[in-house]
């Protein structure tokens, strides 16, 4: 069945509207939620759901991935609003989008797939273990610390401030009641489960306050057009800097690459069509461009509402659309009900999605099958944490990088001696620089004062720092008396006597 008929086809088209109404109610309180924790605001939020809805839905490459707002680049968001100043947000963003764009052209998507899934989980892990450290302080209305290990240090003085403060308390109470509804929202029977967690998480920490007449603060709201902010010329011209060039490659990297590993799970849950990942790499540069040129929050494809779209039984792009149709209308016709919303409950939701970006139940499988990679991506999170997020996913590709080197250059070093008294050494598998101090260590310790021949011809791999260590070895380890050692590079020519 082709696309057109499916969109021709009542049923469903009926399905993909009522999937769109469970992907709004879903990305509603999220987009708010990131931008206020990316310290923008709510409504920049809502503007680049609403692009990734209207604009990103519209596009070939992935047809049920939602893309909006998310958590993994809140922390990148926040970085570089505090260190160049909201305007460069609109440039930063525009630049990341046009990036994604030339890579998807120049067919760059389907490489984004040999990034190793450790340094992603890493990369996920870091950015979830921020957004908790920095959520709490916003839980209980208080500001927060700038780096990772300022809000792991601040952690004493905060939970005493909750424990003495009234304020404090009554805002976080109000947080940490959210986390708990959406925490035990899955348990509950399926007919209550047809309202969106978050969305529940929040309509009822809103009513809660209302009633018992707490005062925490809430979402301050200007209107969707009064947001928009074009970048000016003088934004442009910060884009000459190497700092906010590093940040521009930073989020064209992190939003592709979790766009690209989202479609790939979002592909393993439905049987339809399979993404194109360049095209849906050039839907996501477009996506960006646009939201840059509004001055809006930077966009990736989203699991969670991606996860939602399937499961309401999405079967075309069409309920994407529609999401961002109710999106617009919503910030359009009923701004004034997201200034009720406590922030204290926008902070539990994002808690919540941090939590669940820390991969703790897949850490002792990982662990017990392949060590390296677990150690890999716990080093990963930790670098984002105590660094920041760039460098901690420049880190973990390094890492991961180097360990797939040592690994692939596996060599081994045998010896065997001929009826004539001569020794040959023969190097098998990849002799790479890596592996060099323990080639030296084995042929160091051979005799001196014996004619010796390195037999080089079974190398699968010899890069050139390993031929010329092997080289002034041969050239220096006889002494005077006894042959030089003799190298063979060619095929064996004849065979060895036992």
């Amino acid at each position: 069945m082709t696309r057109s008929s499916l969109f021709s086809n009542p049923r469903v088209v009926r399905r993909d509207l009522l999937a769109s109404l469970v992907v709004f109610l879903v990305a509603l309180p999220l987009c708010v939620g990131v931008a206020v924790a990316s310290g923008v605001p709510a409504e920049l939020g809502l503007i680049t759901g609403i692009v990734g809805g209207l604009v990103v839905g519209a596009l070939p490459g992935s047809s049920l991935q939602v893309s909006g707002p998310a958590a993994g680049l809140t922390v990148l968001v926040y970085e570089t609003v505090q260190e160049f100043g909201p305007g460069v947000l609109g440039p930063v963003v525009l630049a990341a989008g046009l990036i994604q764009v030339g890579l998807g052209a120049a067919r760059f998507g389907r490489w984004f797939r040999a990034i190793s899934v450790s340094v992603v989980q890493g990369m996920l892990a870091g950015i979830g273990l921020v957004i908790v450290l920095g959520q709490l302080y916003a839980m209980a209305d208080t500001p927060q610390p700038g780096s990772g290990l300022d809000k792991l240090a601040g952690l004493p003085g905060l939970a005493a401030e909750i424990a003495t403060g009234t304020a404090a308390l009554s805002a976080f109470s109000v947080g940490a009641g959210t986390v708990a509804v959406l925490a035990l929202w899955p348990r509950l029977p399926a007919k209550v489960r047809v309202v969106p967690a978050p969305l529940a998480a929040v309509a009822l920490a809103t009513a809660v306050t209302a009633l018992t007449g707490l005062s925490p603060a809430t979402v301050e709201v200007s209107g969707l057009l009064q947001a928009v902010r074009p970048p000016g010329l003088e934004d442009f011209g910060q884009l000459g800097s190497t700092a906010v060039i590093g940040t521009v490659l930073a989020f064209a990297l992190i939003a592709s690459a979790e766009s690209l590993f989202s479609a790939a799970a979002v592909d393993r849950m439905h049987d339809g069509p399979r993404t194109d990942y360049d095209k849906e790499l050039v839907a996501q540069g477009v996506g960006n461009t646009l939201c840059g040129a509004l001055g809006a929050l930077p966009m990736t494809a989203v699991i969670v509402r991606s996860a939602a779209n399937v499961q309401a039984g999405a079967r075309t792009s069409l309920s994407r659309i529609a999401h961002g149709l109710w999106l617009l209308l919503f910030a359009a016709l009923l701004p004034a009900v997201i200034g009720i919303i406590p922030l204290a409950a926008l902070a539990g939701v994002l808690v919540h999605a941090g939590c669940k970006l820390v991969p703790v139940k897949d850490l002792a499988p990982l662990w017990r099958t392949h060590r390296s990679e677990a150690v890999l991506l716990a080093v990963t999170a930790l670098a984002v944490v105590v660094t920041n997020l760039f460098e901690g996913v420049i880190l973990g590709l390094l890492l991961a990088v180097v360990k797939s080197a040592w690994e692939t250059s596996h060599v081994h070093l045998s010896t065997r001696r001929l009826t004539g008294g001569r020794i040959v050494v023969t190097l098998t598998g990849n002799a790479t620089f890596l592996r060099l101090p323990r080639i030296l260590e084995q042929l160091e310790e051979l005799p001196q004062d014996q004619p010796i021949e390195l037999d080089l011809a079974r190398l699968r791999h010899l890069d050139h720092a390993c031929r010329v260590a092997l080289e002034n070895w041969a050239h220096r380890h006889n002494n005077a008396e006894t042959e030089p050692v003799r190298i063979r590079h060619g095929e064996p020519t004849g065979a060895l006597l036992p």
